[in-house]
């Protein structure tokens, strides 16, 4: 029954994983009714119900969970060997998916990436831009790029960036109507520019240190964003007090569009790694991402 029903399993793990069949239907690039209908024929095979349907949303029986946490790792290691018989070819080939954000992307994955992949035609990458923390091995993501200290144990880790630091910049105008804050705890008297992170569990808590002293300060203010460059223009017009990447506002800093505050609280730390799974070490595409991103570190 497997070899015949392989693509109908497929299908239902895609259900499975988005819990919802329009969503399932468009990745496999299918229609709802075809994918409906198959699972509901897959169900009728085995003699056991997979899923439980409503007019919202779509849930795992007890037997559909067991289904698919079989068949999650299983067809997962089928990709995995699939995309590392890409090795026996002339050049890499295949999909990578990879989670990072938008300052990492900017700052020092595109500028290296970018002339690599015009000799990889066949190596297709899917960079997902996103502020928050994912799971990659839940998500089904290849690698992901971020600082040092947010990686998981068990993962591969690579550096691929120098040390750089966060500082809190204003305009001269917002400074002009508001004394600078002397001390990170001063922030809370401030319009300030949040930053949401929605996967790690909301407003990202400003941090500071100083002679070894941590500090985190929540900050309040008219504007949130949930990525760096609006900030960047917020504070530029005047909007309040942001905390940015130092090599974002450098530009603003050097001709006064903005000012550096408590530059003191602001050493730096490491850089981006690009992290993955051990069991995805041998994919040819990942290598060669890895090899680009590596470079000048």
């Amino acid at each position: 029954m497997f070899k015949e029903d392989f693509n109908d399993l497929l299908w239902f793990l895609a259900v499975a994983d988005e819990k919802n069949f329009t969503k399932a239907a468009a990745k496999l690039g299918v229609t709802q009714s075809t994918l409906s209908h198959t699972i509901k024929r897959l169900e009728m095979r085995m003699g056991i119900r997979l899923l439980t349907r409503t007019t919202r949303s779509v849930a795992t029986t007890e037997a559909g969970e067991r289904l698919r946490q079989v068949l999650a790792p299983r067809l997962a290691d089928i990709e995995i060997e699939m995309a590392s018989l890409m090795e026996f070819r002339e050049k890499p080939a295949g999909h990578l998916r990879i989670t990072l954000s938008d300052h990492a992307f900017r700052s020092t994955v595109w500028p290296k990436l970018a002339p690599v992949l015009a000799n990889y035609p066949d190596l297709k990458v899917e960079l997902n831009i996103d502020n928050g923390f994912r799971n990659i091995v839940e998500e089904g993501f290849d690698a992901g790029i971020r600082l040092g200290e947010s990686i998981e144990k068990d993962m591969i880790a690579v550096r691929i960036g120098p040390d750089w630091r966060l500082i809190a910049v204003a305009s001269p105008g917002y400074l002009a109507q508001n004394p600078a804050p002397e001390h990170p705890q001063d922030l809370v008297r401030h319009n300030c520019i949040n930053l949401r992170q929605a996967r790690a569990g909301g407003l990202y808590a400003w941090e500071f240190e100083r002679d070894g002293k941590e500090l985190r300060v929540r900050v309040n203010g008219q504007l949130t964003f949930n990525t760096n460059y609006a900030m960047i223009d917020a504070a530029v017009k005047g909007y309040g007090i942001a905390y940015m990447p130092e090599d974002l506002v450098r530009p603003h800093l050097d001709d006064g569009r903005l000012v550096a505050l408590l530059e003191e609280w602001s050493p730096p730390f490491e850089g981006y790694y690009i992290y993955y799974p051990s069991r995805r070490q041998n994919l040819p595409g990942l290598r060669v991402v890895i090899d680009a991103l590596r470079q000048g570190e």
